[in-house]
């Protein structure tokens, strides 16, 4: 089996086990749960627990594809996510840079198989998978 391969197996067996505890939710709605709905709420419309505790307001995340024209704007929001698009580890606000958490994370998750490149791949992995969910968020 090629490196790639490996990865991506070991990526979806620890994902898919997580998932599998949670109902059987996808990576997305796993990574969304854990990540996301404190602050954007478990419908993405800004309104979770802890954002009375923030400065500013919190934006509705179900019309980043209707304020980009009808086009989910997938690179900016992996980059908000991943923190690729940010100065500072926090994003470009309040944000936290979820990708570089998920690189810390990734050699427990992968063990001692993960091969070099691995924790990199199954980062992306987690920040596409959330992409991907939030993309199915948003309304018309």
């Amino acid at each position: 089996m090629k490196a790639g391969m490996i990865w991506a197996a070991a990526a979806c067996a620890c994902l898919s086990g997580a998932a599998a505890a949670q109902d059987a939710m996808t990576i997305g709605q796993f990574e969304f749960a854990n990540s996301c709905v404190q602050c954007h709420g478990p419908l993405g419309k800004g309104d979770g627990p802890l954002v009375s505790y923030m400065t500013g307001s919190m934006p509705d995340i179900t019309q980043l594809k209707k304020n980009n024209g009808g086009l989910f704007p997938v690179t900016e929001v992996f980059n908000v996510i991943d923190g690729g698009a940010a100065a500072g580890p926090h994003g470009t606000s309040e944000m936290p840079a979820w990708g570089q958490r998920y690189r810390k994370d990734a050699p427990e998750w992968l063990g001692y198989s993960g091969a070099p490149g691995e924790a990199e791949a199954l980062a992306r992995l987690r920040v596409l998978s959330l992409v991907e969910y939030v993309a199915s968020l948003q309304e018309e």
